[in-house]
């Protein structure tokens, strides 16, 4: 267990599952504090809780939120629950967004302006709101960390994932503008890109076996991401070696996106 983050805190947006909370079992047994902000189902709260209590095994404070972050209360509420300068990582994983096509067949729903409106206040925007609730209630530690994770969907097309891209592609604006704006702040801002990774979120995409095997046969290290691998990269942005990285995609990939 690390020093270096005694008595700092990650706050983790969508941090259940997946990206989030393998992100946040890898910064508790570095001995950070954990706050997770979710959105589930009882049912699925079992699994979640055993891992909540493996990460309290560190010795590490564990705070967990079943609330939906996109709300104005909910940040007020709890930003009022963490110590003052005492966020080190603020770490956006929210994925909720729209999968509809923009040409259907009969009987489909197509992509509508309002899944457009909703797929970019979760993936993207919301990332904005609550770094400003944290600036303005002094809770970002000093040399904070601004992490959201992107996708090489940003760039690529796949039927389905229109509105998932365009809130990746406001993400990365919003992340090189943050990144040159909070700079005085001492805060960095990144974004994580995560190379094929089979988490719920992704097996939501339509036909995501194929891209599932695509990826398979991109990758040169002959093998999908893994959320442990983007968990590793999030950890290594944590470090004080990492002061200087800002304004950054930091391909998790094993070179998959080369080819």
């Amino acid at each position: 267990m690390m020093a270096e983050f005694k008595n700092q805190w990650a706050l983790i947006l969508g941090g259940s599952s997946g990206l989030g909370l393998a992100t946040a079992k890898k910064l508790a047994s570095e001995g950070m504090n954990i706050c997770i902000v979710h959105r589930d189902r009882k049912s699925n709260l079992e699994s979640f809780e055993a891992t909540v209590k493996q990460m309290q095994s560190f010795g590490v404070t564990v705070k967990t939120f079943n609330k939906d972050a996109l709300k104005e209360n909910v940040r007020d509420e709890i930003i009022m629950e963490l110590p003052k300068q005492s966020v080190k990582l603020l770490l956006h994983s929210i994925a909720k967004g729209s999968l509809k096509k923009m040409y259907a067949s009969e009987g489909e729903d197509i992509l509508t302006k309002q899944d457009f409106d909703i797929t970019i206040h979760a993936m993207a925007t919301s990332w904005y709101e609550w770094t400003q609730t944290l600036i303005a209630h002094d809770v970002f530690a000093s040399a904070g960390r601004n992490i959201a994770f992107t996708s090489e969907g940003n760039s690529r097309v796949w039927p389905g994932y229109a509105a998932v891209s365009a809130a990746k592609s406001i993400l990365e604006a919003l992340m090189r503008n943050m990144a040159i704006e909070l700079a005085p702040l001492n805060i960095t801002t990144n974004c994580i890109q995560a190379g094929t990774t089979e988490t719920d979120s992704f097996l939501a995409i339509p036909e995501s076996e194929k891209l599932a095997e695509m990826a398979g046969l991109r990758n040169p290290q002959n093998r999908l991401t893994t959320p442990e691998d983007v968990a590793n990269a999030v950890y290594l942005l944590c470090r004080n070696e990492a002061d200087w990285i800002n304004g950054s995609i930091l391909k998790v990939d094993g070179g998959e996106s080369l080819r």
